[in-house]
This record gives C-alpha cells, sequence and structure tokens, in this order.
C-alpha cells in the first residue's frame, strides 16, 4: 500500500488522478491520433476521453468548454447542471439537470450530453461517482473557462 496524499480519494490514487481547476479528480486516458482544424486555425484532436471522480459531498465550479461535451457514467451518481449559453451561467428551473448513473431505473441517464459553449456543474452527491467525459474536437484548457466566483 502506498502513502496517499492527505484529501485525496484512494480511487484517485488508484487511476492516478489529479486535482481538477473546476473541482473533482482527472486524468487523460484517450485523445485520438487523427486531428482537426477549426475554423480559427486552432489544431484539436478529434475526440479526447477522461477519468472524472468526484467525491462524495463535493460539486464542480461553474464552466464550460468550447467543444461538446459527453458524460458517461462509471459508478455512483453525478448531478450535472447546466446553466445556459450566456456570459455567465444561469442556475436553471427545475429539469435542468440530470442525474448521470447507471440505476436507469432511479431515473438516472447512463450518458448526457452538454453542447459546446454551455455552462454546467455538478452538485454534490451522497457517494463518490465515476464517470468518462469525451470531449469532440478534443479538449484542451484553452478551451475552458471557469465562471467569474459570484455566479450561483
Amino acid at each position: 500500500m502506498t502513502d496517499r496524499a492527505p484529501g485525496r480519494p484512494a480511487l484517485a490514487d488508484a487511476l492516478d488522478l489529479a486535482p481538477h481547476p473546476e473541482g473533482g479528480w482527472f486524468r487523460q486516458t484517450w485523445a485520438a491520433p487523427r486531428t482537426v482544424t477549426l475554423p480559427d486555425g486552432r489544431v484539436r484532436p478529434t475526440a479526447t476521453l477522461i477519468w472524472f471522480l468526484l467525491p462524495a459531498g463535493e460539486s464542480s465550479a461553474w464552466h464550460r468548454v468550447a467543444s461538446d461535451e459527453l458524460w458517461l457514467a462509471h459508478t455512483g451518481v453525478v448531478a450535472l447542471e447546466l446553466g445556459g449559453s450566456g456570459p455567465e451561467p444561469v442556475a436553471g428551473p427545475p429539469g435542468s439537470s440530470v442525474r448521470v448513473g447507471v440505476d436507469v431505473a432511479a431515473d438516472q441517464v447512463s450518458q448526457a450530453q452538454v453542447p459546446a459553449g454551455v455552462w454546467q456543474r455538478t452538485l454534490p452527491g451522497a457517494a463518490d461517482a465515476l464517470v468518462s467525459c469525451v470531449v469532440s474536437p478534443g479538449f484542451d484548457f484553452d478551451d475552458f473557462e471557469l465562471a467569474p466566483s459570484r455566479s450561483t
């Protein structure tokens, strides 16, 4: 057994995950070998894939990416809230969030899509949740935006 950094979940250790700027833990596990040149000249892989771990009781900050993102459930449940595509996120009415998990009989979805440029955040859950996120065109931190901290 290895020594774990304080506050680092055991699953983050096992999967070699690092802290994510939005909250939670992540590691990119794949980037497509093919690339695409975006209209503004930026080059990105056609798609990328990460593990994303959200420990129980934690949430992620409002953020958005410049590409479409697909969430794929593995364990636990992530409440994924969408906040529109305006200059700042707006917490939506009931129904603007989905529960990403594997128990479809309990109104969870095993896959969810966040369109490019739409604000998103995760809300705290009762148990650790592990998902994969596929981003296409591929993710780059240059295409990542955190909302101002005053957004609710």
